[in-house]
């Protein structure tokens, strides 16, 4: 009998899980046998006894106990907003129904024997850890100074490269009989006797007349067709296949987050834009040019040629176009100004960037 398996597999988004559930009750397999949870709660059928009295973690737990990291990864994805499907199946149905659940962009999936409570990775699928790193920082420490006016979570992103099977060719060798029409010409013989009568008038000859009846017997004979098949081996086909082992390099990018700490008194004091000096008069004279028809007033301005000019004297963006650091900068300036549009400061920002880097 084959063993009890259970595989689990963590889905980004609540869609993708319930796309999978479909598919999977599609396929066949009970509804009985399909798990489905997220944040919210319990969102498929659930008839195990263990269910009902535990719930869906307590039933992760009663796989991996209280202490497994399986058991806080999935915890975790959970309370991350991950949707976990978790499917009871036997070993030799386990890639069929692993296979079914890789169709809708799962981020892991496990197999889990229903018996152990070791976790058991399923080598079919690259598996996507849920960034515990991220996890712990962005729930924020347990107390917080009293002068604490936020956070930025520092998120580090990690890859685990796996291996899966997959059938990606082969061979089927049939054998059938066929027959081919066959086509020689025999040339055969056939007898045919006949009786040839010849007047004469000669005297008899010494043993021509014999005593008693004369019987002359011809036979005819002809010649027929005989076919005789014989079998004979005239090739040998063998099947079977050779293991070839390669080396593969997986590239991919993993994304961290990195803060940098820039001290405003700082700033102020590198500042060279000072209300009367050169800068601050060029600043003026270029929102004259370019904004004084439409009535705008400079002091809404001023911010984004200083921002601009800051920007220039950053050690991030030294030697770098401003086209190539704008996508960049763009949110950081929304984020910093919430009031102001990039798209109508974008051309100050810019001409204080140029200011510093002696292209205005």
């Amino acid at each position: 009998m084959a063993d009890q398996m259970t595989l689990v597999a963590i889905f980004g988004t609540e869609a993708d899980a319930r796309s999978a559930v479909e598919d999977a009750e599609k396929s066949g397999i009970a509804k009985s046998d399909i798990h489905m949870h997220s944040e919210a709660g319990r969102l498929g059928t659930t008839t195990e006894e263990e269910h009902r009295d535990q719930g869906f973690m307590g039933w992760l737990k009663s796989l991996f106990g209280s202490n497994d990291q399986e058991y806080e990864r999935y915890q975790t994805a959970v309370t991350g907003g991950r949707t976990i499907v978790a499917i009871d199946t036997t070993e030799d149905r386990m890639e069929r129904a692993a296979d079914l659940l890789d169709r809708h962009n799962p981020l892991s999936v496990n197999a889990e024997p229903a018996s152990s409570g070791a976790a058991v990775s399923r080598a079919a699928s690259a598996q996507a850890s849920v960034p515990r790193t991220a996890s712990a920082q962005a729930g924020g420490p347990a107390s917080s100074p009293g002068n604490q006016t936020g956070s930025i979570p520092v998120v580090e992103e990690d890859i685990n490269v796996g291996k899966r099977t997959f059938i990606r060719g082969g061979v089927r060798v049939y054998s059938r009989v066929v027959e081919e029409p066959f086509s020689e010409d025999v040339h055969l013989r056939d007898e045919e006797a006949y009786v040839q009568r010849e007047p004469a008038d000669r005297p008899v000859k010494a043993g021509e007349v014999r005593a008693g009846n004369q019987v002359i017997e011809v036979k005819e004979y002809a010649e027929e067709p005989v076919v005789e098949k014989r079998a004979r081996v005239v090739e040998d086909v063998y099947v079977g296949k050779n293991v070839n082992e390669r080396t593969e390099t997986v590239q991919d990018k993993v994304r961290h987050t990195e803060v940098d700490v820039q001290p405003l008194q700082q700033e102020r004091a590198s500042r060279s834009s000072s209300p009367g000096s050169i800068e601050d008069s060029d600043y003026r004279r270029h929102f004259q040019q370019n904004y004084g028809s439409a009535g705008g007033n400079y002091d809404t301005y001023a911010p984004a040629y200083q921002y601009g000019e800051n920007l220039a004297r950053d050690p991030r963006f030294q030697g770098r176009k401003f086209s190539d650091v704008e996508p960049d900068v763009r949110s950081e300036y929304q984020t910093k100004y919430p009031g102001g549009s990039w798209e109508k400061m974008k051309d100050s920002v810019r001409y204080g960037w140029d200011r510093v880097t002696g292209k205005a």
